[in-house]
């Protein structure tokens, strides 16, 4: 008998050009390879269709995701509420087979109790209402300040509420602990993130530079390279280059004045993989500890050294393929020792093996299936 499955998900899941969608597409792919039929239905607030999509899908469905305004609702998140087109319902409704939402985003009729005795799971892209908290944090701007607050507190009421309603799918061991014990949540089940990298592409030997990438619109990611060029490379010979996604003018003009520093701006993704092949050191500290941080899974794939806080390397089950610093000190003194290490055949084979008992495609495709069905 033929397995179906629908999914739901947050945004069109193709092109790959943001961390966000990765877990998505290759989720979906890998689901096809295994035979299963998917239903594809995806909120856009823009995004054209993407042919793509129908090569691994039965069918694929579009909806517009309601913005400004028509996206808020008294006491419902706004990445809930903005994601509530009745036409999703009605294509549910038509058959009987099990249903996989992509993030708390896509819930509304789940919480709404429209989804009643259906096979429903939820997979969990962070813990929202603790992200939205950092990124309320970090934020400067009074009016995303506010939006940030307000969205937190929706979302923790809101994640309570339905933690009883669905199987959870959590992308971390830290992300699985919060929904069982603040959350009491009844059925939760840790599945790593899907990758598009099966095997190792690291270099051997040295590299002539350091490397932080990331999508520089994010406020925390801002703050990271702020936090490098003021803390840690401020005295340092060593160079560094800055790489991604629409960085702001202060930030650029941050970088410009730095001594030993490069800004390459929304560089495309064969770029953005050269150069963390190319790098000695990926250096990549956080100061948000929801989810999964998929650029240092890239960089542990495909670079050399990586160098990480504890907050970064948490809930990737990776911590012992990084070296770890805390303080601007120990960064400095651990950029210094790692510049004059070569990366070895030997280090990547111990690297491989560590991530390939976590990230295994076939495996956790298998597990999934297995819930599903």
């Amino acid at each position: 008998m033929d397995k179906q499955l629908h999914i739901v998900t947050h945004d069109v899941p193709w092109p790959v050009d943001f961390g966000g969608v990765v877990d998505l597409f290759y989720k979906i792919k890998a689901l096809h390879g295994y035979g299963i039929k998917i239903h594809l239905h995806c909120f856009t607030a823009g995004k054209p269709r993407q042919k793509v999509l129908e090569k691994y899908c039965e069918a694929v469905h579009y909806y517009h995701r309601k913005t400004g305004l028509k996206g808020i609702a008294y006491g419902i998140p706004y990445i809930v509420q903005s994601r509530s087109d009745s036409r999703l319902l009605e294509n549910l409704n038509k058959d009987n087979y099990p249903v996989l939402l992509e993030g708390i985003h896509c819930t509304y009729f789940l919480q709404q109790n429209k989804l009643q005795h259906r096979k429903v799971f939820v997979r969990l892209h962070n813990v929202e209402f603790k992200y939205y908290h950092q990124l309320a944090v970090h934020e400067t701007n009074l009016l995303r300040k506010f939006y940030f607050k307000r969205e937190s507190r929706l979302l923790k009421k809101y994640e309570a509420q339905l933690a009883a309603k669905a199987k959870f799918l959590a992308v971390s061991k830290e992300d699985e602990a919060c929904y069982k014990n603040e959350l009491q949540a009844k059925d939760v089940q840790f599945l790593p993130v899907f990758l598009p990298w099966d095997e190792s592409d690291c270099k051997t030997g040295r590299g002539e530079y350091c490397l932080y990438h990331g999508n520089l619109s994010i406020n925390e990611n801002e703050n990271a390279v702020h936090w490098l060029l003021t803390e840690v490379f401020n005295q340092s010979a060593v160079p560094l280059i800055i790489a991604g996604k629409d960085p702001s003018p202060a930030l650029t003009a941050v970088i410009a004045k730095a001594r030993n520093a490069k800004l390459i701006a929304n560089p495309s993704e064969a770029v953005i993989q050269q150069l963390i092949r190319e790098a000695h050191i990926n250096v990549l500290p956080s100061f948000n500890i929801t989810g999964v941080k998929l650029k240092l899974l890239n960089a542990l794939f495909n670079g050399r050294h990586c160098l990480v806080n504890n907050k970064a390397a948490e809930g990737s089950e990776v911590e012992q393929l990084c070296t770890i610093a805390e303080t601007s000190a120990e960064w400095k003194h651990a950029i210094t020792n790692l510049f004059n290490e070569a990366f070895t055949e030997e280090k990547i084979r111990q690297r491989i093996t560590g991530l390939k008992e976590i990230y295994n495609t076939d495996k956790n495709t298998q597990k999934l299936i297995a819930w599903i069905y």
